[in-house]
């Protein structure tokens, strides 16, 4: 599976942005699909996910701002961020792998496929 990212780029504090994750086939029944942001020198953080059963999962740090959602269909997932700030600034990379325990949803290592990262900076 290839999953292709885009939607980042420049943006005002306050602003918004919507990135895409676009997948090459559908996954398994069981599959999750989840965004995650890594700056320099820092480990890839957790943003986002969203299950085959459509529930969704938010860190602390985005919720209330940030919602996943996706499109069957298209074998898309979009982030929609909202009241961005220059802390969210970083590089944002999607994710998808199949029989994702709940458990571990946050974890990266459980994801088996990675796009390419989309850069999304905020300025003050």
């Amino acid at each position: 599976v290839q999953l292709q990212a885009s939607g980042g780029g420049l943006v005002q504090t306050g602003g918004s942005l919507r990135l895409s994750c676009a997948a090459s086939e559908r996954m398994s029944s069981s599959y999750a699909m989840g965004w995650f942001r890594q700056a320099p020198g820092k480990e890839r953080e957790f943003v986002a996910a969203i299950r085959w059963n459509s529930a969704t999962y938010y860190s602390d740090s985005v919720k209330g701002r940030f919602t996943i959602s996706r499109d069957k269909v298209k074998n898309t997932v979009f982030l929609q961020m909202s009241n961005l700030t220059p802390e969210d600034t970083t590089v944002y990379y999607c994710a998808g792998g199949s029989t994702i325990i709940l458990s571990q949803i946050m974890s990266a290592n459980s994801y088996s496929y990675w796009g390419q990262g989309t850069l999304v900076t905020v300025s003050s």
